[in-house]
């Protein structure tokens, strides 16, 4: 059979899949309008109210609401995000758009991106419908735009997503108790369950200095000045290369990369000919600080590295300054009836701090706990890489799964919360 064939046997929720995987959301210039129409008929082929808020004009976010018996009670959230990486297509296997399946993989940009997420939510709450269940709690849906034009790579993403909605009076409104993002997917047996990630920074570093004839001993030019602060950063990355390698945890666990902070030069500049010395020396680094560093102690160490050099500045391109953690213990409800949930599928998984960033750090920074989890197990990591691909039998395994752990999420009472305040 064709890839591009469509199997008359195919499950329904597979098919709404491939269509809303074939929807052209790659930056930078993604169909938001294809989209929000998309989700818009599948809200009311359900039913289900909603609402399309602009934080900035032109990048839409759609909010669903399915109400609980009582809407009184905080709110359950369903994050997902609408935009995709761009492609190599010259490096796919397969039409990176067009969500052909063989041999029952389906290969999409998105398709183990929050694209099957959002749609595995979404099944569950058709599903719900269509076999009249009301939840205690209401349950919202959020479809953001992920990305900016400045920030093409989702982990520092949302800037003009989830950083804006939660701020807005139509997420207020909401009434958020907590809320389920996106994981990764995971090889092992195992599912990935993030409780925090890693802040992204991006600094720009640059050094001025006295100019002249490349034939000369000039003394502190710029570049010589920029290397050397360059090599205090590198050392750092070292120490912390060799903790991932060495790190335990309390538990005896080995550090995963999540657990430490990572520094990589992306970019140097410098010069306009060979035997000009110039005037003028930059050079970027992308820092991911991990949220069991004391951010304030990091960046006055890393502001002293560039201090150490006169006529050497630092800027923030890009940072993230709250590190909050969802807690994974008896002090939270969520978090005992989600990982109750999973004992009783049988599905095993493992807490990690996420090693990029998600819309959860926005969530968390004004105090709605998050976790981060994709049901993506026995899939090889292909995130944003070349014939991006998930199983249709894994997306459907997907749908039970999230039906019984928003199930069990959307039923929890306010006693049971009571309950947990007075431990």
């Amino acid at each position: 059979m064709s890839p591009h064939a469509q199997d008359s046997n195919e499950h329904p929720a597979v098919t709404r899949f491939r269509e809303y995987l074939r929807i052209d959301t790659r930056q930078p210039t993604p169909d938001y309008a294809g989209s929000t129409e998309f989700l818009i008929r599948q809200a009311k082929e359900i039913d289900m109210p909603y609402r399309v808020v602009e934080c900035v004009k032109g990048k839409p976010t759609v909010i669903m609401t399915f109400e609980g018996q009582d809407p009184s009670l905080p709110a359950l959230l369903l994050n997902s995000h609408t935009d995709v990486v761009p492609v190599f297509p010259e490096m796919w296997t397969q039409e990176p758009m067009a969500a052909n399946k063989v041999d029952g993989f389906i290969y999409a940009r998105g398709s183990q991106d929050m694209k099957c997420v959002g749609m595995s939510y979404l099944e569950v709450l058709r599903r719900y419908r269509k076999e009249g269940k009301k939840p205690l709690r209401t349950i919202h849906l959020t479809w953001v735009p992920g990305k900016s034009p400045l920030f093409h790579l989702e982990e520092v993403g949302g800037v003009e997503g989830m950083k804006l909605l939660v701020h807005h009076e139509e997420f207020k409104r909401l009434n958020v108790a907590f809320a389920l993002d996106e994981g990764i997917a995971s090889p092992k047996n195992a599912l990935k369950v993030f409780y925090g990630e890693r802040m992204p920074w991006w600094i720009k570093i640059t050094a001025t200095g006295p100019t002249g004839h490349g034939s000369q001993f000039i003394q502190d030019t710029a570049p010589t000045k920029l290397l050397k602060v360059i090599e205090k950063f590198m050392n750092l990355r070292n120490e912390q290369e060799k903790l991932l390698e060495v790190g335990l945890h309390h538990n005896g666990q080995r550090y995963t990369l999540g657990d430490v902070t990572t520094i990589n030069l992306t970019f140097l500049q410098s010069g306009i000919q060979y035997n000009v010395i110039p005037m003028e020396a930059t050079c970027g680094f992308d820092i991911r600080v991990s949220p069991f560093f004391d951010m304030k102690e990091f960046q006055a160490k890393i502001e002293g590295f560039v201090a150490s050099q006169p006529g050497v500045t630092m800027e923030f391109v890009n940072g993230h300054f709250d590190n909050t953690l969802t807690a994974i213990d008896e002090s939270n409800i969520w978090w005992t009836v989600f990982s109750d949930a999973c004992k009783g599928m049988n599905v095993d998984y493992e807490t990690e701090i996420f090693p990029a960033a998600t819309d959860s750090r926005y969530l968390r920074e004004v105090g709605i706990p998050a976790l981060g989890v994709s049901y993506l197990k026995n899939t090889p990591l292909l995130l944003h890489d070349h014939d991006e691909r998930m199983h249709e039998d894994i997306f459907l395994e997907g749908i039970e799964f999230y039906d019984t752990l928003i199930t069990r999420l959307s039923n929890i009472t306010a006693a049971q919360v009571e309950a947990t305040l007075i431990k």
